[in-house]
């Protein structure tokens, strides 16, 4: 087991990811060169990657063609449903209601009051990762928001030990969309993946049929850059 693996992740913090492509055995190829993922099928439509035998992410094949490209951040929380109900109440949208998934846990798709999508996940067989924070893996999740302020006092609210509490460790960020993006981009979450040296990992995205939306630029918790897969699903490289 990875030293780094938590058996239950409290609500509130990043626990998984995944990516909705149209080609999940292009994601392979792309994500598995760039990071050093291996694959194993998982639930039909998806591939859970791991590295190093540990799970990190998973890629889904879009049933839909209308649905975007584009990776998710799952919240862990103890009662998927309880928590659409507050994120309701506070003025946030419920995409598709809790449902179980297979006997791995209990999932919903959920907007915050900006439309911002995000994820719950609700653990039963599998917890979320089995390794974070380290090249390769997930690092940070950074909400691009219209109100900032807005963006605090909603999650604040939803997440307040996760994010807030005296242990508190987030790999969760808010920042205005315009510090990155047009202002016309809507709010949205953006995946952070380590690296040990963005500059050779740009080369690689690129090799690999992807491209830079976003060179290196200076953040609080790191050097990021900001790219797009060859299918099109944006994601953020992060050094530490």
């Amino acid at each position: 087991m990875a030293e780094n693996r938590a058996s239950v992740y409290a609500e509130g913090v990043p626990c998984w990811v995944d990516a909705q492509l149209p080609d999940v055995e292009a994601g392979k190829r792309f994500y598995g060169e760039l990071f050093g993922w291996t694959f194993e099928d998982w639930l039909g439509p998806f591939a859970q990657a791991l590295k190093d035998g540990e799970p990190v992410a998973a890629l889904v094949r879009k049933m839909d063609g209308r649905l975007p490209t584009v990776w998710t951040v799952y919240f862990a929380t103890p009662d998927a449903a309880a928590l659409a109900r507050r994120i309701r109440a506070a003025g946030g949208q419920i995409v598709s209601a809790p449902v179980p998934a297979g006997e791995l846990g209990v999932t919903a798709l959920v907007t915050d009051p900006e439309g911002a999508v995000f994820a719950l996940w609700q653990p039963v067989g599998h917890p979320g990762f089995g390794r974070r924070r380290e090249p390769g893996t997930f690092a940070w999740a950074e909400l691009y928001a219209r109100d900032t302020e807005a963006a605090n006092a909603f999650y604040g609210d939803l997440f307040q030990e996760a994010l807030f509490g005296p242990d508190a460790e987030p790999d969760f960020g808010r920042a205005p969309v315009s510090d990155v993006f047009p202002a016309e981009m809507p709010p949205h979450f953006l995946v952070h993946f380590a690296v040990e040296d963005v500059p050779a990992a740009l080369q690689d995205v690129t090799r690999l049929g992807g491209r830079i939306q976003a060179p290196p630029f200076r953040t609080s918790y790191g050097t990021v850059a900001v790219v797009t897969d060859n299918q099109g699903a944006s994601f953020a490289l992060l050094h530490r």
